[in-house]
């Protein structure tokens, strides 16, 4: 692995609170730290010296985990980590009034933190190379701290978690994002995580599994498949503007008004959340209707949407080098698509405000189109989530970004979606109706702020927003 070392410059905000020079970071493709085709290597080198064994077992040979005896939930034996339960669910979002499912109960709020260090006056973000048992190709490009609570207060008894200490006790003036995020909130139930930026000091290295890398650098292996991982690409989109220099509000690139104001943006999100219908009921995991038990899966009755699996991991790279544990597999990749328009020359995003049975407020904001096509083969064509097809026939030449990416590996094996971002022709037919409006960047950049305003999907295409300015 070959590196260019430079010394290392002074402290980001000097205690300032002011964020970094993000600009600067963006524009240096070619990190001052590590090349980009250095990069290329090092990743390779880590994914051999990582590689993982993960094997499908049945549910009764996983070690430490058990279903319970009264309700076949899978749980662990600490009681701790997360556990796989029954979920019945009524709404008035989509095509289907109730349902019950299994769902991922993890209470939990786990870090999910990227460490900031500037070199010759270009900020670099410290990544790290991390196997998950669900990642498709083993190790991928994650935060430089992605741990549960469980994790870092080490209940499994394994090795520490690095550079935990900048996360859980960082220096005063050094935080420049810090909120609470959630995650897919159809497989989890109101799992939440502490998304951070933290400046780190001069006496922070990287380790053997972790690289310096500018954000010039990230916005490229944004573009590569199953490369950045969920993890990083929802801390990525928490980062301060870099358009202003400030942590504040700024104007919309390109200059101009936003369509809408901030405060009707708010007050539409707060009346989806007021006006929707959600109600969630837990229920045995043995008695969930049309769900199927076999010694491998939990499945469902029709085929689609996912399974519950269990799996065997052996890893070289991980606090413990052998576990068991249950997965969510999904039957099909999704699509997580945003259209994309200029409105008075100020760039928008078609959001739309989504119902899902884990949100901790019911409604957060999407994508324009999130959905997993397979699941609604069977529906009449009225019944497919607006705007689909005119995802599915884009012209190549208004595809701004089309990239597939995996979601969470800790827990979902396999699963994948493809991230889209489509610029509207002008004799598309696309209003906004009750259920979305255009935002603009700006708008969303601000909304990314606090917690449980855009969903972990939406965050991955703010990410890839970012890329293309």
């Amino acid at each position: 692995m070959s590196t260019y070392t430079a010394p290392a410059g002074r402290p980001l905000s000097s205690g300032t609170g002011r964020p970094p020079r993000l600009a600067e970071s963006v524009r240096c493709t070619d990190g001052l730290r590590m090349s980009t085709a250095a990069f290329f290597d090092w990743l390779a080198e880590r994914r051999a010296t990582h590689a993982q064994r993960v094997e499908r077992i049945r549910f009764d040979e996983m070690a430490q985990w058990h279903a319970d005896p009264d309700t076949g939930d899978l749980r662990h034996a600490s009681g701790r980590f997360f556990s796989v339960q029954g979920l019945r669910v009524r709404s008035d979002f989509g095509p289907v009034a109730a349902w019950a499912q299994p769902i991922i109960r993890q209470p939990e709020c786990g870090i999910l933190g990227i460490a900031v260090r500037e070199f010759d006056g270009v900020p670099h973000l410290l990544m790290q190379a991390k196997s998950e048992p669900g990642n498709i190709n083993g190790v991928q490009l994650s935060p430089t701290v992605q741990a549960t609570r469980s994790n870092y207060t080490r209940v499994h008894g394994g090795s520490p978690v690095p550079y935990l200490d900048l996360f859980r006790s960082p220096e005063p003036g050094r935080v420049l994002a810090d909120v609470l995020q959630s995650e897919q909130g159809s497989w989890f139930y109101r799992k939440r995580n502490r998304n951070m930026v933290v400046e780190a000091g001069a006496e922070v290295e990287a380790g053997e599994d972790f690289c310096w890398l500018t954000l010039g650098q990230l916005h490229a292996l944004m573009r590569h498949e199953n490369l950045i991982n969920m993890d990083a690409r929802t801390v990525l989109s928490c980062l301060p503007d870099w358009h202003t220099g400030a942590d504040g509000p700024s104007p919309a690139p390109g200059g101009g008004a936003a369509l809408h104001p901030d405060r009707e943006i708010r007050s539409w999100l707060t009346g989806r959340r007021a006006e929707h219908r959600l109600s969630t009921e837990r229920l045995p995991l043995t008695r969930l209707p049309d769900w199927r038990w076999s010694p491998e899966a939990l499945s469902h009755d029709s085929g689609r949407y996912f399974s519950i699996v269990a799996v065997h991991v052996g890893s070289r790279s991980r606090e413990v080098p052998a576990w068991s544990q249950p997965l969510l597999r999904p039957h099909g990749d999704g699509v997580a698509a945003l259209l994309v328009r200029r409105i008075g020359g100020v760039p928008h995003a078609l959001m739309r405000a989504r119902v899902e049975p884990g949100f901790t407020d019911g409604v957060e904001l999407g994508p324009t189109v999130q959905c997993t096509p397979e699941n609604y083969a069977h529906l009449p064509a009225a019944a497919r989530p607006p705007y689909l097809d005119l995802v599915l026939g884009r012209r190549a030449e208004r595809t701004r970004f089309d990239t597939v990416l995996s979601e969470e590996g800790g827990r979902f094996h396999h699963a994948r979606s493809r991230y889209l971002i489509i610029e509207v022709e002008p004799g598309d037919p696309v209003e906004e109706g009750v259920e979305f409006r255009w935002v603009s960047e700006r708008q969303l950049d601000e909304l990314l702020r606090y917690s449980g305003h855009l969903n972990v999907q939406a965050r991955t295409l703010v990410a890839a927003l970012r890329t293309l300015r």
